[in-house]
């Protein structure tokens, strides 16, 4: 079970669980603008493993202190040298990334609470969350172009698949910036608002929306969202299939029930768990 211990001694990253059921990450290097080292990334994985299996935790919110969500890979480090930056490891041999987490497949959400910069590594961060809410005043980019440093935790794989080839491309190989307004016009971002100050209470209420939904059902229908893009279509449709048939069975017949019975009709929640 994960414990507000694990707030590391060097405080890269803070946790806070909110109402028992909500993690809330936060990436704690402002002065960096949050960019990423190699112990900073060694939290960030180490917190999403004890997130997968703590049962009480149904969906976390990562997020950046101060002014910006992420900026990547601290390349102040990397100017170093291999051995003091990132580890940059065979994803075949390990699900440990450079910058930390960005490999693990989780089986519960992540929702990317997102302001100021969010660019590079950054930008990575978040295409390996499920959704993203940002302020107007938020900036995305593949702004590690510039400098020669590739995207090598999943951007070149999530951004296609998240916004189109096309659009990918012009990001990629361009490396300009993109305002809040246009990620949001195509897809990269989920939700938008006003001002930091409705940044966390948005992503909290999305949370709780999330989770108040029969979560075996849940997580199997994202299952079967994420696995199908390795998958041709029969096996993904008999993988829908698999997946489906057991929540249906575990909650699908009581939710039909409580639809026989008069709940959650009209766009109304059932607040009874199935």
């Amino acid at each position: 079970m994960i414990s507000m211990n694990n707030n590391n001694k060097n405080n890269n990253v803070l946790i806070e669980i909110i109402d028992r059921n909500i993690l809330i990450i936060k990436i704690n290097r402002n002065k960096r603008r949050n960019a990423i080292d190699k112990e900073t990334a060694d939290d960030l994985y180490n917190i999403f493993k004890e997130f997968e299996k703590d049962d009480n935790l149904l969906i976390g919110i990562l997020c950046g202190d101060g002014d910006n969500f992420c900026s990547g890979a601290d390349l102040k480090e990397v100017s170093k040298g291999i051995e003091s930056c990132n580890k940059i490891l065979n994803p075949k041999e390990t699900d440990y990334a450079p910058l930390g987490c960005t490999r693990l497949q989780l089986s519960k959400p992540v929702i990317c609470s997102i302001d100021g910069y969010c660019v590079a590594g950054g930008l990575e961060l978040a295409l390996w969350c499920d959704l993203r809410i940002a302020t107007r005043s938020s900036i995305f980019g593949v702004f590690c172009r510039r400098w020669g440093v590739p995207l090598i935790d999943g951007g070149t794989i999530r951004l296609p698949r998240l916004i189109g080839q096309s659009r990918a491309m012009d990001l990629i190989l361009t490396g300009r910036a993109v305002n809040a307004d246009e990620a949001f016009q195509i897809g990269l971002v989920n939700r938008l608002v006003e001002s930091k100050d409705q940044l966390m209470n948005h992503s909290i209420t999305l949370a709780k929306q999330i989770i108040s939904n029969p979560q075996q059902t849940l997580k199997s229908d994202r299952k079967s969202s994420l696995d199908q893009w390795s998958l041709n279509l029969n096996d993904a449709l008999f993988n829908e299939y698999q997946l489906g048939l057991k929540s249906f069975v575990n909650q699908g017949l009581n939710g039909s029930i409580s639809f026989n019975n008069g709940l959650g009709r009209h766009g109304q929640p059932i607040s009874s768990k199935l």
